[in-house]
């Protein structure tokens, strides 16, 4: 696979190189050229950053495909982590959805990936069991060359009571990048603080970034499937249809990180919580000041304690456990408290949800979360999908840091 190409001369070596290309380019220049038709249909090419994947590539749609990659280049400059996805713009968290959905349709069609990580390694931090996050990047990190490193709590000192910022010093000094599924989210961070490598949270009780790229990966997927065809208006990918999705459930981890990032690539979400959970204030606040309310272009974000309610009009329905590790002394009070808030057909026709809608979850589930009607059903579920993205969204996030945001210009 060509990496790099400075200059292209010839429109038809232009053409043929985006016809063989499945990835996008770091930097291919194309100077006062023009591509001439059969139709006499001029395209002039400037500065293309991103090309398009294998497909019937010609004149009528390659001018579709340059108005992103016109568009102002994505750059990842200066970003050093992967904490929460508030952090990052609605322009990079799409460049990184784009970038999963090229990534998949590479390994579907059996495409040699680049090798960026050889002879690097990836040390992994689990305090907690898992079963998604960590063959994603365990596969994920080894499909680019390197070596993932597990350990667990019980295989390194900080289960003896070593300090995260012990830790963080000494293992960032021996390994290229930190993946870490931990406890308290100001673990990730105090990692962060003293790691001399990238630090990518896999998830704390506050946020759980990774998931959530796969959640919008399974969205474009489900619902703007042929967004290769479509103008992007200088963005990475074109804009979602208007779509409102529905949270019944906890107010954890999951809620808190599509609250900080579906209502900026345009989705509205309506979070149905019981009355004791709500999420964190500041969390409630980012959401508010990053909706529809002060940009005409974001989602709308509603909170409710009703299901029924939040489910109106709504195009997917989103739920997860209700008890998280760690609270397993407080389930017989959840399951008094989440009465009410199992995802059904019935709960979903009551509240008016769209005819088509779709379920999603992040996994495990338990059936008092959502039923087997739903979970089972291929017409309404779509968390297998859902779960398989993982592994592309995780390798977006490694190639994002440690190939992209390293470059110099």
């Amino acid at each position: 696979m060509i990496s790099s190409l400075k200059t292209v001369s010839n429109n038809q070596l232009c053409l043929n190189v985006l016809k063989t290309s499945t990835r996008s380019f770091s930097n291919i220049s194309v100077i006062n050229n023009k591509i001439k038709s059969s139709l006499n249909n001029k395209v002039t090419l400037n500065k293309i950053n991103i090309a398009p994947k294998k497909q019937n590539l010609n004149v009528k749609n390659f001018n579709q495909i340059r108005s992103y990659v016109q568009g102002s280049e994505v750059s990842f400059k200066g970003i050093k982590n992967f904490i929460s996805l508030k952090d990052f713009t609605p322009e990079q968290i799409l460049w990184l959805i784009r970038n999963s959905l090229e990534i998949k349709q590479d390994i579907k069609n059996g495409k040699s990936l680049p090798q960026y990580l050889k002879g690097k390694t990836l040390g992994m931090f689990f305090t907690k069991r898992s079963t998604r996050t960590r063959v994603s990047s365990e596969s994920g990190w080894a499909g680019y060359g390197g070596h993932p490193m597990f350990l667990g709590k019980d295989d390194i000192q900080v289960g003896a009571g070593e300090p995260w910022k012990d830790t963080s010093i000494v293992v960032s000094s021996m390994v290229d990048c930190i993946l870490a599924r931990l406890g308290g989210h100001e673990e990730v961070e105090t990692l962060a603080k003293y790691s001399s490598v990238p630090v990518i949270n896999a998830l704390t009780a506050k946020y759980h970034p990774l998931q959530i790229l796969a959640d919008i990966v399974t969205i474009y997927e489900t619902y703007l499937p042929n967004w290769r065809e479509l103008p992007t208006n200088g963005l990475p990918l074109p804009k979602l249809p208007n779509l409102k999705v529905a949270w019944i459930g906890d107010a954890n981890n999951i809620l808190h990180s599509l609250l900080v990032t579906l209502p900026r690539i345009g989705i509205s979400i309506s979070a149905a919580t019981p009355k004791k959970y709500t999420s964190p204030q500041d969390v409630i606040d980012f959401a508010v000041k990053n909706s529809r309310k002060n940009n005409k272009d974001y989602g709308e974000v509603s909170f409710t304690h009703d299901p029924v309610a939040a489910v109106k009009d709504c195009d997917i329905i989103i739920t997860d456990t209700w008890i998280s590790m760690g609270q397993e002394s407080e389930k017989k009070q959840r399951l008094i408290d989440f009465a009410g808030f199992q995802v059904t057909e019935e709960l979903a026709k009551k509240g008016g949800a769209k005819k088509d809608w779709k379920f999603m979850h992040c996994l495990p589930r338990k059936p008092q979360e959502v039923n087997d009607e739903v979970f089972y059903n291929p017409k309404r579920s779509i968390v297998f999908q859902e779960a398989e993205n993982r592994k592309y969204t995780v390798m977006s996030v490694f190639e994002m840091l440690m190939v992209e945001a390293k470059k110099t210009n």
